[in-house]
């Protein structure tokens, strides 16, 4: 009995094929195919890494772009040749090579409550004055930077100001009478009535000969005809910039008890204008002719000269110093006043004020005394 049915069991028991004993097997010769569960948690797992990826690869860009800009703004130096001469620097170059040697050194403040002393600096009594280092954003030296002045023609670089923030460069304007009611000896291009001239070309007679003539035509023309306006378009960029110690009446610089500024306000000034290309530009030409239309459309030109004896080689700088332009000013209640850019051997950067010198050579002697301590 017990062996029939051990055959019975045997008889009656299912042999397996090959194929079924492959398929009992499977787990270990073939995997099942993975469900829509899986395939979607591995494609979210695939864009998760991705999408990692991309960030950290953006962030190292992010970094590598930084460092680049900030290089590239700490660089921006002069070459200076090994035996300089300003004459043949600017007197020999077109204003788009003088552009080419110079950089906008314009960024950060020098902030300095008390006049800072230097004992390798001594001025003349009644001087006010400032040296800056625009790369370090330090005031190594500064006298009365504070107290209230008289600008006379530094005036012009607010004007200029204005005109590179608001003025089309090649506009036309028209020159009329009000323009030229000027005080007897003023300081002028020579425009006419009815000369026609660009915008450009008058921020030229405006800066490399400081022509109030070409002040007043800017300053209507800027102010919408209304030379007004233009005052008052000053005033508020002077807040705007945080010369806050100034206040201006009229765009020429000529004397007006309620027209004053103060050092470290024409230093604010200048650090401004140098951020303008067209300033930098025309700040360093030592002479410039202009064109310009009269009355019977006949084309003309003026020759001009530089007010800034270190362009027009009448004053040299102190060796290794390259003075890059700037601002002159004299009046009789203002004195003889300078403010510049100028760069050290190393091409670092300085902006030097000198107000309220009693004459010319006194003026050019105190500045190479400032210039003298950037090296």
């Amino acid at each position: 009995m017990s062996k029939k049915t051990a055959g019975s069991d045997a008889v009656n028991k299912p042999v397996r094929s090959d194929s079924a004993k492959k398929s009992v097997g499977s787990g270990n010769v073939r995997k099942k195919a993975p469900g829509k569960k899986t395939q979607k948690k591995e494609l979210k797992i695939s864009r998760r890494t991705i999408i990692a990826g991309a960030a950290v690869l953006g962030a190292v860009l992010c970094v590598v772009i930084l460092f680049a800009v900030v290089s590239f703004r700490r660089a921006q130096a002069v070459s200076i040749p090994a035996t300089y001469s300003n004459r043949d620097m600017v007197y020999n170059s077109k204003e788009e090579i003088a552009l080419d040697t110079t950089r906008a050194f314009a960024y950060g403040l020098c902030v300095s409550s008390d006049d800072v002393g230097n004992e390798e600096i001594v001025l003349r009594e009644g001087e006010s004055a400032a040296l800056m280092s625009l790369d370090d954003r330090e005031v190594f030296f500064s006298k009365n930077m504070h107290e209230k002045i008289y600008p006379a023609s530094i005036t012009k670089i607010m004007t200029a100001i204005l005109t590179l923030k608001y003025g089309n460069m090649d506009e036309v304007v028209t020159v009329i009478w009000r323009d030229l009611e000027l005080e007897a000896g003023s300081q002028v291009v020579g425009f006419r009535i009815g000369d026609r001239v660009t915008v450009r070309e008058l921020l030229h007679g405006l800066l490399v000969h400081s022509g109030n003539d070409a002040a007043m035509v800017l300053a209507r023309h800027i102010g919408g005809g209304s030379v007004e306006h233009f005052v008052d378009l000053m005033n508020q960029e002077l807040w705007e910039i945080g010369a806050t110690n100034s206040h201006f009446t009229n765009p020429t610089g000529l004397h007006d008890t309620d027209h004053y500024t103060t050092v470290y306000d024409i230093y604010l000034m200048l650090n401004e204008a140098i951020s303008y290309t067209d300033f930098r530009g025309i700040m360093q030409l030592g002479k410039y002719e202009l064109d310009y239309t009269d009355s019977d459309e006949n084309p003309k030109a003026i020759n001009l000269d530089s007010t800034d004896e270190y362009l027009t080689g009448e004053a040299r700088p102190p060796k290794d110093v390259v003075v890059l332009g700037g601002k002159t000013g004299t009046t009789d209640a203002a004195g003889h006043c300078l403010a510049i850019l100028s760069q050290n051997a190393f091409g670092q950067p300085f902006i030097s004020i000198i107000m309220g010198a009693q004459n010319s050579s006194d003026l050019y002697e105190d500045m190479n005394i400032l210039l003298s301590q950037i090296n």
